[in-house]
């Protein structure tokens, strides 16, 4: 007779928080770390010391979501070339390729895999969010 329970311990679940990354704004967590997987929440343009949306144009807004990403991996002891999976919600496709000259600066091959998907809305109605998962080496 099989046995329903597992003998594989159970990963903990860890809290990555940074305060050089904006508070979550909702019932969520920065990051949360199980093993060596971290799984990062959604990150807005928003700048960490005042909670507003950062003031500027498109470019300054992708710039700033990925200054919080970075500061969430680095939390997490990693950095963003650690990340393998990225995701991008942008509400007008056509910064598609701002998106993808602006990531440049930011990581190097190889890439992290990725989405980039339109959306009609985001919180505080801002143009641009990202989540991703790491693994840490």
């Amino acid at each position: 007779m099989m046995s329903l329970t597992s003998s594989q311990p159970t990963k903990k679940r860890e809290v990555i928080h940074s305060d050089d990354a904006p508070a979550a704004i909702g019932t969520y967590s920065q990051a949360i770390k199980v093993g060596d997987t971290v799984y990062l929440s959604g990150q807005i343009p928003l700048v960490p010391e005042t909670m507003e949306v950062v003031e500027g144009d498109m470019e300054a807004q992708i710039r700033r979501v990925f200054d919080n990403v970075q500061a969430v991996t680095k939390a997490a002891g990693g950095s963003l070339a650690d990340i393998v999976k990225l995701n991008i919600f942008l509400t007008d496709l056509s910064h598609f390729a701002l998106v993808n000259e602006v990531m440049a600066d930011y990581f190097q091959q190889p890439y992290p895999a990725r989405a980039a998907v339109g959306v009609a809305s985001l919180p505080k109605n801002v143009p641009v969010e990202m989540d991703a998962v790491m693994v840490l080496s």
